[in-house]
């Protein structure tokens, strides 16, 4: 135990600095996570508090605040404020207001063109400042952490800016997708007020650029990403994006730890979405919520016919394309589909041409629907999600919270999260879904259409679905394993 004052007894303080945090704003898991794991880390005693860019979105949402501080002489950046807010789970917000860099048309990282913000070096750069002003000596407000958890690349030089302050906390950074780097001119070094030692394979430099991934990676006292399988597969050539040497030499400050989800708003037997609410004791509402989805996307209603839901961003990653093409080959099992998803022109024409060509089989959504999302979950017999890498994923976690097994890859928090339905697995009491191995065609085929085999065995799927519904996926656990971390790193 440290002599400074931190005991085992005293409320952890922790600055969690994210780009985005649900449900104030959120293009994917990183908003999920960051709006779910710092009130776990509340419920079980940590004194955590987010800080958040000021986007225009974030600031209508915020009913009272009041300014804690101004920012107006900091080399290499404009202007900005410390807003006080709240977020609709209780958790203390700290939001960072600098109009000129947050506050404008688009999203968090992209214009409404889906272009880049040209200037996101500034633009995260200074929320990385922020953060490592608040975490040391210069910080201006009574409240100091003990440590900075800091989340993808946007918040990646959180770590580097700590390492050469004073009086500075350490840092956590956690990796939600390594395909995201934040890599850019060398020169951004010298703008963004880092010492130009750090230019180097010993710091921020990654093939000639400044990368905010690395920054994080190499500057951090520990690092954690999203699951222990995703914590294996990065210290890897074909998922380590080119950081796989650094995060293999640093592999003993290295942890893999599962998401959880908010088992308040994923339950089917209180979920708002639903025509019917069901639970593992009470599983006709099932039944009823598959009849609504067939209709509502226009297929047949068929109830002995498997039918398998798609939630999905359409693009390389997620395995949509091979999905696509035994798409007929399904239908012919028989089976239906129930897409919904948006991301890649090609694939989104190739989903709606399916629709078209297999009425009354295929049903497809084209953006996003909180509600659809929840009725698919709960109507769907299956779900397929045949990721070609997924860090974490969430829609695996929820279909067997909704008794409806996932057909996954054998990749990261998918092979975490679901047991492969064998005879073995099944009577011991594990199996949660079907796994397969080789990103093909074939095996993703045989694997549904295995799925389907078992589902016309009424006993045996029974069987399964209840496995699922057993599962926990709470937060709890996942927030006692980061205190663990916390506490390591702590000396605690």
């Amino acid at each position: 135990m440290r002599s400074s004052g931190l005991n085992n007894m005293a409320k952890l303080k922790v600055l969690f600095a994210t780009s985005e945090a649900a449900p104030l704003v959120k293009t994917g898991g990183l908003g999920d996570v960051s709006g779910a794991l710092p009130a776990a880390l509340r419920a079980i005693g940590m004194d955590v508090r987010v800080l958040l860019p000021g986007y225009g979105q974030v600031i209508a949402q915020l009913a009272q605040h009041k300014v804690l501080a101004a920012f107006d002489n900091l080399p290499g950046f404009p202007s900005a404020r410390l807003l006080s807010g709240k977020m609709a789970n209780g958790v203390p917000l700290l939001v960072l207001d600098c109009p000129s860099l947050y506050q404008r048309e688009g999203g968090p990282y992209q214009d409404a063109k889906g272009h880049d913000w040209v200037d996101n070096p500034q633009r995260f750069g200074l929320l990385s400042k922020i953060a490592a002003v608040l975490g040391s000596s210069a910080s201006p407000l009574d409240w100091h952490p003990d440590l900075v958890h800091c989340n993808d690349w946007q918040t990646g030089l959180t770590p580097a800016y700590l390492r050469f302050a004073q009086g500075a906390a350490p840092s956590v950074f956690t990796i939600h997708n390594m395909a995201f780097q934040g890599n850019f001119a060398p020169a951004t070094v010298q703008e963004l007020r880092l010492p130009l030692s750090c230019f180097g394979i010993d710091g921020v430099e990654f093939y000639g650029n400044m990368s905010f991934l690395k920054a994080g990676l190499f500057y951090a006292n520990h690092i954690t990403t999203v699951s222990p399988n995703y914590a294996k597969e990065i210290q890897q050539a074909a998922l380590g994006f080119g950081m796989q040497g650094l995060l293999a030499t640093r592999g003993g400050d290295l942890t893999g730890i599962l998401n959880g989800i908010d088992t308040d708003e994923w339950n089917p037997a209180t979920d708002k979405y639903l025509v019917k609410k069901f639970s593992a004791a009470r599983m006709t509402g099932k039944a009823d919520n598959k009849k609504f989805l067939q209709n509502k996307l226009g297929l047949d209603v068929a109830p002995d016919v498997p039918l398998l839901g798609v939630i999905s961003r359409f693009t390389h990653q997620k395995g949509l394309d091979l999905l696509l093409e035994i798409a007929p080959h399904l239908i012919g099992l028989p089976a239906q589909l129930a897409i919904l998803g948006s991301g890649e022109a090609q694939m989104q024409q190739a989903a709606r041409n399916l629709s078209h060509l297999y009425p009354g089989k295929v049903g497809v959504n084209i953006g996003f629907s909180e509600e659809l999302s929840h009725q698919i979950e709960a109507g769907a017999d299956m779900f397929i999600m045949p990721s070609r890498f997924e860090p974490c994923g969430l829609n695996q976690l929820y279909s067997q919270c909704y008794g409806t097994p996932p057909v996954v890859h054998a990749t990261g928090g998918l092979l975490d999260s679901v047991v492969d339905c064998t005879a073995e697995t099944l009577k011991g009491g594990s199996a949660s879904g079907f796994v397969f191995k080789g990103m093909n065609t074939e095996n993703l085929f045989t694997t549904i259409q295995r799925a389907t085999d078992l589902y016309h065995d009424q006993r045996k799927w029974k069987i399964l679905r209840r496995n699922c519904m057993a599962k926990n996926f709470s937060w709890k656990a996942s927030a006692e394993a980061y205190r663990a971390v916390y506490f390591k790193v702590l000396g605690r």
